[in-house]
């Protein structure tokens, strides 16, 4: 499976973006798919995730309330709208697939199988 990631940009504190991330090459309709992110200087971290069919998610408590994990497994692609961003939000934002059971949601990096590229957000205060 081939992920790439898309949407990442300069934003306003209070501001929102919306990242994309297309995958192809398998069946994305049953892969788990989660979000993490990279600040500089910090280790990579868990944002978001969602099962299969996408009717379970979870996501960190940082962001909780603020960001929403979807999918669309018609086009392949998962998404991660963020809404009220901060500044401590900035890094580089990483899609990650994961073969899972149906209802599953991958929290732990390490049992994801596949990564994107990762696309970098900016935010300024």
């Amino acid at each position: 499976v081939q992920l790439q990631a898309f949407g990442g940009g300069l934003v306003q504190a209070g501001g929102s973006l919306s990242l994309s991330c297309a995958a192809s090459g398998g069946t994305f309709s049953r892969y788990a798919m989660g979000w993490f992110r990279q600040a500089p200087g910090k280790e990579r971290e868990f944002v978001a995730a969602i099962s299969w069919g996408g009717g379970s998610t979870n996501y960190a408590d940082s962001v909780k309330g603020r960001f929403t994990i979807s999918r669309d497994n018609a086009k392949n692609t998962v998404y991660l709208q963020m809404n009220s961003l901060k500044p401590e939000d900035a890094a580089v934002y990483y899609c990650a697939a994961a073969r899972a059971t149906a209802q599953a949601i991958i929290i732990a990096g390490r049992l994801y199988d596949y990564w994107g590229q990762g696309t970098l957000v900016t935010v300024s205060s």
